[in-house]
């Protein structure tokens, strides 16, 4: 986390981010955005070896993952409403519309499909986080809370998209280096261990 500050104040020095209005919520903005990314990667990659993560550290560790999931969904939604102020400060004027909603699938430009790449991930990021907040909460739940869970998996990879094609920050050092890591780290648990599971999953149902 600590690479956070450390590369936002580079680009941005903190003479000029506390200059204006629009400077300081452009800042915050970032700084949730790249929070984010970054507990994310924490948390798919205690979610993916939760049995090894408790025998080694302590049931704990499962807390943590449940506390760590609400403060991402928290900086993921204080995300855009920051941008949603930033808008205001440049005379765009309010309107979470076209913050949360106004998504497109034939953009009329490129950063109208950055925007839209952070809202799908947002939507999703709102389905796996309640899913797992909520898994208890009926038999249905109960039985599938996993399959919706999952999806954090490609909510990374479009926040991991979103970042690096509209964030100045994500081409940045030391962030840029951690990204590229944590981006392989998280392809690499796809490839060998999630895709996996799902197919044995799959030719299981099929058996049945």
């Amino acid at each position: 986390m600590l690479l956070i500050p450390i590369t936002i104040i580079r680009t941005t020095p903190l003479s000029i981010a506390i200059k204006n209005s629009v400077t300081l919520t452009n800042f915050i903005q970032r700084f949730l955005g790249l929070g984010a990314f970054t507990l994310l990667f924490v948390q798919l990659i205690l979610g993916a070896f939760m049995e090894y993560w408790t025998e080694k550290l302590g049931a704990w560790v499962f807390s943590f993952h449940i506390f760590e999931g609400i403060l991402i969904y928290s900086l993921a939604l204080l995300h855009p409403i920051i941008f949603m102020a930033y808008n205001h400060y440049v005379g765009l004027g309010w309107n979470p519309y076209a913050v949360f909603i106004n998504a497109c699938i034939l953009c009329q430009t490129p950063l109208d499909f950055y925007y839209t790449l952070g809202m799908i991930s947002f939507w999703l990021l709102t389905i796996t986080v309640f899913a797992g907040l909520l898994r208890a909460s009926s038999p249905w739940m109960r039985l599938n809370w996993r399959k919706l869970h999952v999806l954090n998996y490609l909510v990374f990879l479009i926040v991991a998209l979103h970042g690096f094609l509209i964030g100045t920050d994500f081409k940045v050092q030391p962030y840029f280096s951690f990204a590229i890591l944590a981006f392989a780290i998280v392809m690499v648990v796809i490839i060998f261990k999630e895709i996996p599971r799902l197919y044995r999953n799959y030719t299981g149902w099929l058996r049945n």
